[in-house]
């Protein structure tokens, strides 16, 4: 894996994480038949992995479909009048 996201994006994914999972896990405790929770929980562990490794699945697709938009000739012609 490629490091794609920098220290302060990473420590801030930590963090929210970390806080997202807290807050989740304490509404499990109240109300455990919640699905919603579960998913949260999940979602915030999976920023706080992004966050330690400094590696994000959806940039680096962004960073790929960039970068193969930009190997495309333009079909088209700007006029500069």
């Amino acid at each position: 894996m490629k490091v794609n996201i920098g220290i302060e994006n990473a420590l801030i994914r930590i963090t929210c994480g970390l806080t997202l999972l807290a807050w989740a896990t304490a509404k499990m405790v109240k109300r455990p038949w919640r699905d919603s929770y579960v998913v949260i929980a999940m979602l915030a562990a999976m920023k706080v992995a992004e966050g330690i490794t400094r590696f994000c699945p959806l940039t680096a697709l962004l960073e790929r479909y960039k970068e193969a938009d930009e190997k495309q000739p333009r079909s088209w012609t700007t006029n500069p009048t």
